[in-house]
């Protein structure tokens, strides 16, 4: 193992705490790390971390070194930044995950454009409901839809957003009007099933604080699409992205309920790896969406 490899597996740990953490920066196993830190201590024959099943501590030493070790990584940084070209050349692969229906309308219809500019670039999709483990699947980067809680994650904004109950004005006029949360409980409420990873509810905000509310109704899937759908043919109320519904809204086929109670914010976000180096295609591709989405009119034009 050389030099540079132990001095920023140590600095990994000990900003993140955790060999777990630090093993998923690197893409290598907890194991490993710990193999690298016990080789780095033998070497410099001192201890830089107390083990303990509470978690890890810095020694004295350990904090002296953590200090010289950040402050030579980045002045190694700075030094291959200044010759390399390599870097910021957009060529390779890229692979990204997003939701289904999302996917479909706001990624990959652009995905020509985009490759018109790197033509170096291979581009791969996965358009999925359920939640990837980008580090375990493989992914370069994901664009989710709201709150990303791993810190393990780096998460950019694209555009604001927000989640919201609506229904058709059909509907509403049949079945009343909610007028807290928890009148959800006399609605169709058409949500994921099990498989689609909505069981812990709806989500909302009272006074600052967020709650959730379990749901029922007589029509479940693990498809956003197909519930997007359903709620469109006044078949019960839906919680919905405003991404997705601006165009019905627009023309009065669909209409919200409970927006005091909404998230303060569901924002679409590109999520990727916390990582030394984001990679030129990572960062060339989220500028370009970043792009496209803040065009003027974009989402008030579909539908």
């Amino acid at each position: 193992m050389d030099r540079y490899t132990a001095v920023r597996s140590f600095v990994l740990v000990a900003e993140k705490g955790s060999f777990a953490a630090a093993a998923l920066v690197e893409g290598v196993t907890p194991v490993v790390m710990g193999r690298r830190l016990t080789a780095l201590e033998r070497r410099l024959g001192v201890q830089l971390l107390h083990r303990s099943t509470r978690g890890l501590k810095l020694t004295e030493l350990g904090e002296r070194f953590l200090e010289s070790s950040q402050q030579l990584l980045h002045d190694f940084d700075a030094a291959e930044d200044s010759v390399s070209s390599g870097r910021s050349a957009v060529r390779g692969h890229l692979v990204v995950s997003a939701p289904a229906a999302f996917g479909r309308r706001h990624v990959g219809p652009h995905a020509a454009a985009f490759r018109e500019q790197y033509p170096d670039l291979r581009l791969s999709f996965n358009f999925t409901d359920s939640v990837a483990d980008l580090v375990r699947e493989g992914y370069d980067v994901g664009i989710r839809i709201g709150e990303v809680r791993d810190p393990n994650y780096v998460a950019l904004r694209l555009f604001p957003n927000q989640r919201v109950v609506c229904g058709t004005p059909a509907y509403f006029e049949q079945y009343g009007v909610p007028r807290s949360p928890e009148d959800l409980a006399d609605h169709n409420c058409l949500a994921f099933n099990l498989q689609g990873g909505q069981q812990q509810g709806w989500t909302f905000a009272r006074e600052g604080k967020l709650f959730a509310v379990r749901v029922d109704g007589n029509l479940a899937c693990n498809d956003g699409e197909l519930l997007y759908d359903w709620v469109k043919q006044g078949l019960g109320v839906g919680w919905r992205s405003t991404w997705e519904i601006q165009a019905e809204l627009r023309r009065g086929e669909l209409v919200t309920v409970l927006d005091e109670f909404a998230l303060p914010g569901y924002d679409i976000q590109a999520v990727y790896p916390q990582q030394r180096y984001l990679p030129a295609k990572v960062r060339a591709f989220i500028e370009f969406l970043r792009g496209v989405y803040n065009v003027e009119g974009y989402w008030g034009e579909e539908g």
